[in-house]
Parts: structure tokens; C-alpha cells; sequence
């Protein structure tokens, strides 16, 4: 049974809730935005603006924990943990640790590639058709070892994405990589070029789909926060927000990335996300910039050269849902490209960002219905991949509400794999 031609509030406004809203649109549904800032901005403005199929893995693998402890007892680490008594980020951590190994990982990495492949086939469907501006380039994603035995040890790596999912990437060793991508320093371990992978430009994405979507006629709703939500029985007839204003509707999607805990008590179970804070810096292309985006590996560092800027992200810092820069770890991105690029950055600096990843224990989202209302659905917990899984995300949620049959298999991304649905009075 379809529901198009209903009126459906998405809440949040980044890529996963314009998304959301433009496959509801385009299905005929009546569709306003609410976003308690400005439409685009937090994470999906600053991040490094990768489409990356690569990325199939979550950071719950085999020996992340026996990794992560040395990394915490040094300053110059991409992971930081910033201790104070946290009941949800212990919880968090613990069942991370129980997911760390072979068979999770895989099983995680199993939902995540499904959704990163159909995203990226429904980006290039949207971009073609619709002329969006935003600096898309197809110009795969070189992962750099500042170490040859680094380099190696990722082969099998490698081998395990290319036998299960079929996208290996090609070996550049020693200063092959160089001849690749003549930007690195010479002296490097090596390089793995995933040529399949694409970025874009994310504020320019966000400022074209704002325009597409009120071009459609979208309602966007900016500065505005949903407080509460109008419960009769098994059904939500409306949210609340701020200044007392009530907004009806048939249908909500709730689209708040790593804020979404904050609105658990109301749907009824226990999305439990973390704020995984990154950073980044944005200038203008440096001398010897590189071509081709990469990841500087043993660093955890993110290098993207847009068509007119030039980023370098990354970084991953639990620090609760604090707010303030932290200079240490801004530096730090700069220092690290340094150990790989001829000419890694350069002035002045346009942007400094911090954006609050919604990162989930198992690394994957939830893509599913409120235990408390059948007409609210939750689209939230992407991780590190919000941009790359935004369309499939999008998509999804419109077959959900639609009745339609899904692309992928929803069991991936469902509550019930979370096992913490509780009730509420």
C-alpha cells in the first residue's frame, strides 16, 4: 500500500534529511524540511566530500581495541577519548569491543557496501539528470603508506574487499605510487588506488539541492527545533517545536545524525550514537597539489583537491557533544600531510571546521520505524559515510513510506539489531 501524496516533515536538514526529502518529493509527497540551524551546515558542509564504495569496512575490526590503546596514551594520535563519566559512551565502547572481530566485521561491512554502491549509482543518476553543481570528479581514492611494511600488510586487506565485494584497488609500491601521483614525496611505502571512488564538493552539493528542492516547492523550515512529538496511540499527528508551533503531518523522518539521542525518549528506543568529532581545514590549492584525493593511512588524514579548494580532514576525537575548536588537533592535520605531500598546504586558510559524526557501535545506521509511532522513521547513525550513503539512504526511506519493495536488505540497518528498544509511558 502506497502512501505518496501525503505530507511528510523531515527533521534535520544536512544531506541524509535533503535526500530523504528529494526521493519523497519526487514520489509525490508533500514535503517540509525542519532544521534547528541552517539547512547544509554541521557535518555535511565540512566533511571531505567522499563517494567512496571503498569504504566497506567499519572501524569495528579485529585488533582495533589492542591498536587503540597505545594510540590514546599519545598526544600526536587521530583517536582521542576525552575520559569523564559517561554512562552511554562506556556503554558505547563496550559493545564496540565485543563487535571487534572477523565475523561482525564482516557482517557490518556486508550492509554498509550495499548501501555505499547504490549511493553512488543514485549520484550519478541525480548529478546527470538534474545538473547538480557540485564539483563532482571520478577520480578514485589513493590510500598512502608513510611505511613499506604498512603498505604490504594491507594486501590482504585488499584481497578480503576484492574476493567479497569486487572492488580492489591497484598496488602502487615504493615510489610507484610517485609516478602515480607525482605530488607525494618520494620515499613512501606505497599506495592502493581505488579507482571506482568519487568526491565532490559538499557546501556547493547542499547549496544546489537547496535550490532544487524549493524549486519543487519543498517547505524549509531553518532555526527551528523540534522539542516534542504529538503521540496518539501507535501514531504521531505532529511535532512540536521551539516557540509552541505545532507542524501536522502524515509521516516525520527524523534525520538529526549524531543529535538524534537527544530525541530517544520520544521515539521509544535507544539509537545509540556518539559524537565522533572531525575536523578540517579548507584553503586554496597549494603548489603540487594533488590530483587524485587520498588518505594518508597511518595517519588517519584526509586530503581532498576540489575543483576550487583544497581540504584536508579527519581525525576523531569523543569528546561528548562539546563545541569549541581544539587547536591541537587541527594542527595536526597539517603536520601529519606533511610526512607525505611535496607541498601539503598552504595560505591562507579559508576554513577551520568541526563537524559531530554520528558514529554507531557496529558502523552501520539505522534505517527504520519508531517502536513507538508507525509514521516516524528514523534515518540516522551514518558514521563517517553521511555524504557517500546520503542518495541510498534517501531512497530508502521513500520505498519504506511508500510500501514499496527496498533495493537493499533493511535488516541491515534495524533496530532490532541494536537490541536496546525500550517503551515509553
Amino acid at each position: 500500500m502506497t502512501s505518496s501524496g501525503s505530507k511528510v516533515v523531515v527533521i534535520g536538514g544536512g544531506v541524509i534529511g535533503a535526500m530523504c526529502a528529494w526521493y519523497l518529493r519526487g514520489s509525490g509527497h508533500e514535503v517540509t524540511i525542519v532544521e534547528k540551524d541552517r539547512f547544509g551546515s554541521a557535518c555535511s558542509h565540512g566533511n571531505c566530500g567522499y563517494v567512496s564504495p571503498s569504504h566497506v569496512f567499519p572501524l569495528c575490526q579485529p585488533g582495533a581495541i589492542k591498536n587503540a590503546l597505545p594510540a590514546l596514551l599519545s598526544s600526536k594520535s587521530p583517536l582521542a577519548i576525552r575520559w569523564k563519566w559517561s554512562p552511554a559512551l562506556f556503554r558505547w565502547l563496550y559493545k564496540f569491543a565485543r563487535r571487534c572481530n572477523a565475523g561482525d566485521m564482516m557482517h557490518s561491512a556486508v550492509g554498509r557496501s550495499a548501501l555505499l554502491n547504490w549511493s553512488q549509482d543514485l549520484y550519478k543518476d541525480l548529478i546527470a539528470s538534474e545538473k547538480i553543481e557540485c564539483e563532482w570528479r571520478e577520480n578514485g581514492l589513493l590510500f598512502v603508506f608513510k611505511d613499506k611494511s604498512h603498505f604490504e600488510h594491507y594486501g590482504s586487506t585488499n584481497d578480503l574487499i576484492q574476493n567479497e565485494f569486487g572492488i580492489g584497488a591497484e598496488p602502487y609500491a615504493g615510489d610507484e605510487v610517485v609516478e602515480l601521483e607525482p605530488s607525494l614525496l618520494p620515499g613512501l611505502g606505497g599506495g592502493w588506488y581505488f579507482r571506482g571512488d568519487c568526491h565532490l564538493r559538499p557546501d556547493k552539493l547542499m547549496a544546489s539541492m537547496k535550490k532544487r528542492l524549493q524549486d519543487l516547492g519543498i517547505q524549509l523550515i531553518e532555526s527551528c527545533q523540534v522539542k516534542e512529538f504529538v503521540r496518539h496511540g501507535d501514531t504521531c499527528s505532529g511535532v512540536v517545536v521551539a516557540d509552541g508551533t505545532k507542524i501536522d503531518s502524515d509521516h516525520f523522518v527524523v534525520a538529526t545524525g549524531a543529535l538524534t539521542p537527544f530525541l530517544n525518549r520520544h521515539l521509544g528506543c535507544d539509537v545509540e550514537i556518539q559524537p565522533g568529532k572531525g575536523y578540517s581545514i579548507t584553503m586554496p590549492h597549494p603548489s603540487h597539489a594533488p590530483k587524485i584525493p587520498m588518505i594518508l593511512e597511518q595517519h588517519r588524514v584526509a586530503i581532498t583537491p576540489m575543483k576550487t579548494k583544497y581540504r584536508i580532514g579527519s581525525t576523531m576525537e569523543f569528546a561528548g557533544y562539546d563545541s569549541s575548536i581544539n587547536r591541537t588537533r587541527l594542527a595536526m592535520l597539517k603536520t601529519s600531510s606533511e610526512y607525505y605531500l611535496r607541498t601539503p598546504h598552504c595560505a591562507p586558510i579559508e576554513e577551520e571546521w568541526f563537524g559531530w559524526r554520528p558514529m554507531t557501535w557496529d558502523g552501520k545506521p539505522t534505517i527504520d520505524r519508531s517502536p513507538l509511532m508507525k509514521n516516524v522513521w528514523i534515518a540516522a547513525g551514518h558514521n563517517m559515510l553521511g555524504l557517500s550513503m546520503a542518495t541510498g539512504t534517501g531512497k530508502l526511506v521513500q520505498q519504506l513510506i511508500d510500501g514499496e519493495q527496498p533495493s537493499v536488505d533493511v535488516g541491515h540497518y534495524s533496530l532490532n539489531r541494536l537490541k536496546a528498544v525500550h517503551s515509553k509511558s
